[in-house]
């Protein structure tokens, strides 16, 4: 059975509290928090610098009973420095993350395979997993491009990391899922949206942060890509959707949770 993450994107508005407190009064078993800004235009709650924080965090996590599946987003840049990002490892660590997600956004790729691979390094040093998610405006855009970085990287936590939106955005198809190694893959996110993508990166940049559907609202395949997978991957929901936006978050959340729980609950639909 597939337990469920309320990431971070979904509700970004809301504080790290916050978020914590709307996934337990939704019934997710986990959340997603966003620990580093993945570019400079992007502003956080700097969690990872905030001892008192992080305290109060770990408790809220400890009393609620969420545990806190992923943290993000770090964007490997030309720019990337990996021992600026150990506080952030340092931080997830402390508040029971399992894994770090990341993109590839440098063309280089020479460079982005040795930034990976140090944070790998880096991350092992804290107990963490690197999933490198495809995202169809960056550098790795595609699953086989994710699948090359993570398999020349030779570390042994590194991962990759499935979008739905962004798996069906880049032309992959579900049979796709079958070429990659199921270890490589500990958990996906998940949202649906039409089976038509945006035709310019913007509009693909803008529908993948601000206008996704629930999943069972749209058309992609979700049912089939889930066939192909573990039944007890765990599942978060990145789903930030026009038509929730500006709810409390605590009902936010029991909304989402609710569509997945009728969506889990219906036939598989093929492609």
């Amino acid at each position: 059975m597939h337990e469920l993450s309320l990431h971070h994107l979904t509700i970004l508005d809301a504080h790290p509290l916050q978020l914590v407190d709307a996934a337990a009064a939704a019934g997710f078993e986990y959340c997603g928090l966003r620990l580093v800004a993945p570019t400079a235009a992007d502003t956080i709650v700097d969690v990872a610098n905030n001892p008192a924080l992080i305290r109060e965090l770990r408790a809220r996590l400890d009393a609620t009973g969420v545990r806190l599946l992923d943290i993000e987003a770090i964007w490997l840049s030309p720019q990337t420095d990996v021992e600026s990002l150990l506080p952030a490892l340092e931080a997830g660590h402390m508040l029971g993350a399992q894994h770090v997600l990341c993109v590839g956004n440098d063309t280089e790729r020479g460079r982005l395979r040795d930034n990976f691979g140090r944070l790998c390094e880096a991350a092992d040093g804290f107990g963490l997993s690197v999933g490198l998610e495809a995202i169809t405006y960056c550098a790795v855009g595609t699953p086989a491009e994710a699948l090359e970085v993570v398999q020349a990287s030779g570390q042994a936590n590194a991962r990759i990391l499935i979008d739905a939106l962004q798996f069906f955005r880049s032309g992959a198809t579900c049979e796709r899922i079958g070429a990659i190694d199921p270890a490589l893959i500990e958990y996906i996110q998940i949202c649906d949206g039409p089976s038509a993508a945006p035709q310019s990166l913007e509009a693909r940049r803008q529908e993948a942060r601000t206008s996704r559907l629930l999943p069972g609202d749209g058309e992609l395949p979700l049912r089939e890509l889930l066939s192909k997978l573990r039944s007890d991957l765990p599942l978060a929901v990145e789903a930030p959707t026009l038509e929730l936006r500006g709810l409390p978050f605590d009902e936010q959340a029991r909304r989402i949770h609710a569509r997945m729980q009728t969506f889990l609950a219906g036939p598989v639909s093929w492609c």
